[in-house]
């Protein structure tokens, strides 16, 4: 084994890496969400560390290269490590999003909690490879070995992260599992380097982990899981369960004691027996923890609903903590929902659209025309889509909803915009509901039904400015709208 440590070394390093990298999204998310930007900041962050580090490592490697100090930068990474899961709790509470803007937040974030372990973990591979290094005619050989090797960690680090230690371990639990990975190899390197006062420092590290663990636990009362696509945070404020995935608002919520609908917006989905009264079968893309679908089965008993939700885990927190039943009128598939479009071979009276994959990100690939065009078809003559969509009418705050509204008419003979929180004021960022039919006929605005009819009443009367381009599936610059509505 000691005749390969310095492969094994490199290797587990290129492995940490990118599962740290993995950890860091779930680490930013709940407080600075989990949009493109951030991962941009991340990556360049992390990217940027390395580089340096690369360079610092191969001049500290010329001046004097030894196992005892490769295995203190080793331990030194470890620490840093540690000091991300002691930090974090107390750096991303200061960044307020809404102030600051995602990019400043996501990137100063990221420098403060990744760049230091990263930069270190870099120095890593030149450092290997001097140690490793025995002769000049083989130097080619040597260098190309060993990054060969840590890249080929990165991969296994990447894949093995994503299927398995995110979805299983959770976030603090995978970087405790990095510090310790880390303390291990020190040893391994250089047993005489391990002296007692860092015996002492691992152990009070990991002693605080668990601490502050189980006293964030016990005083927040927050449900915090990672599945393999969102970190999910649950807890209850007053009579109300909510969930959320990132800093900008509550996902899904319900009342503890009652089966009413918590968001207003969720209530204007009543609207499709409006526009199409024959309901029977219907479609909603996004389940989260299913607050609609479960009014829908108790609404209309005789009809059915397919969910597409992409993460199977929201699905079991929704049945364990948000009264989700098994039903037979319900129907659930685990996929991303233009995948669903793409294949199903199913007609719909009703599609409702609700998709985020945190408040912050709509997919970009449920908005295009080619979407659109997929929601079209499936739909019966008479079908009705519901979109939810946040953001004002007029102004940058606006800019998404027009190019969804512009989208929607170019494949849609009719759209119509329902404002739910202030239907006077196009400058209020709010919920709006659009609403498109597949008919030409021209509906009626107006109902015997008192709660329909005070839904109908929000409609948006004024024409709509086509300022914004169309969204397609080769341009889509979803995130750059949203970015301003936040």
């Amino acid at each position: 084994m000691k005749k390969y440590i310095l492969e094994i070394t490199v290797f587990f390093c290129g492995a940490i890496v990118m599962i740290y990298e993995l950890a860091g999204s779930r680490v930013l998310a709940p407080y600075i969400g989990n949009s493109i930007y951030v991962w941009t900041s991340l990556i360049g962050v992390i990217l940027g560390s390395l580089s340096l580090g690369y360079y610092l490592g191969g001049k500290l490697a010329d001046r004097k290269a030894d196992y005892q100090r490769f295995s203190s930068l080793i331990f030194l990474s470890a620490i840093l490590i540690g000091l991300t899961i002691l930090s974090k709790e107390l750096i991303l509470p200061l960044f307020k999003v809404s102030y600051l803007g995602i990019e400043f937040s996501s990137l100063v974030a990221s420098l403060l909690l990744f760049a230091p372990a990263s930069m270190v973990l870099g120095i890593t591979s030149p450092y290997a490879v001097k140690l490793k290094m025995q002769d000049l005619q083989h130097s080619g050989e040597t260098v190309g070995n060993l990054y060969a090797i840590s890249t080929l960690g990165s991969i296994i680090g990447t894949f093995f992260a994503g299927y398995l230690l995110i979805p299983l371990l959770g976030t603090n639990n995978i970087l405790i599992l990095l510090f310790i990975c880390l303390i291990i190899l020190s040893i391994i390197l250089s047993p005489k380097n391990f002296s007692l006062i860092k015996i002492c420092l691992m152990l009070a590290f990991i002693l605080i982990f668990f601490l502050l663990s189980y006293s964030a636990q016990a005083v927040t009362k927050i449900i915090d899981i990672d599945s393999q696509y969102n970190r999910i945070w649950i807890y209850q404020a007053a009579n109300v369960l909510n969930l959320r995935t990132d800093p900008y608002g509550v996902q899904s919520s319900m009342f503890l004691n009652s089966d009413e609908l918590v968001a207003e917006y969720t209530k204007y989905y009543r609207l499709a027996a409006h526009f199409q009264p024959q309901l029977q079968k219907t479609l909603m893309i996004g389940g989260c923890a299913y607050s609609y679908p479960k009014d829908f089965l108790e609404k209309f008993p005789q009809a059915e609903m397919d969910v597409v939700e992409i993460d199977p885990q929201m699905t079991e927190l929704a049945k364990k903590y948000f009264r989700l039943p098994d039903n037979a009128r319900l129907h659930i598939y685990h996929e991303d929902g233009r995948v669903f479009l793409n294949a199903t071979q199913n007609k719909y009276d009703a599609i409702y659209l609700d998709a985020f994959s945190s408040s912050a990100n709509i997919p970009f690939q449920l908005t295009t025309k080619e979407a659109v065009q997929k929601e079209y078809d499936i739909l019966n003559e008479q079908g009705v889509i519901l979109v939810n969509i946040p953001g004002a009418i007029v102004g940058d705050k606006g800019n998404f909803l027009r190019a969804e509204y512009a989208t929607y008419k170019s494949v849609f003979p009719q759209a119509y915009l329902f404002l739910v929180n202030d239907e006077t004021d196009e400058n209020k960022f709010q919920n709006i509901i659009l609403v498109a039919l597949k008919s030409s006929a021209m509906p009626e605005f107006s109902s015997s039904h008192q709660e329909l009819n005070s839904y109908l009443q929000h409609l948006y009367k004024q024409s709509i400015i086509t300022d914004i381009s169309v969204l397609t599936d080769d341009f889509a610059p979803v995130e750059y709208y949203i970015k301003k509505v936040i």
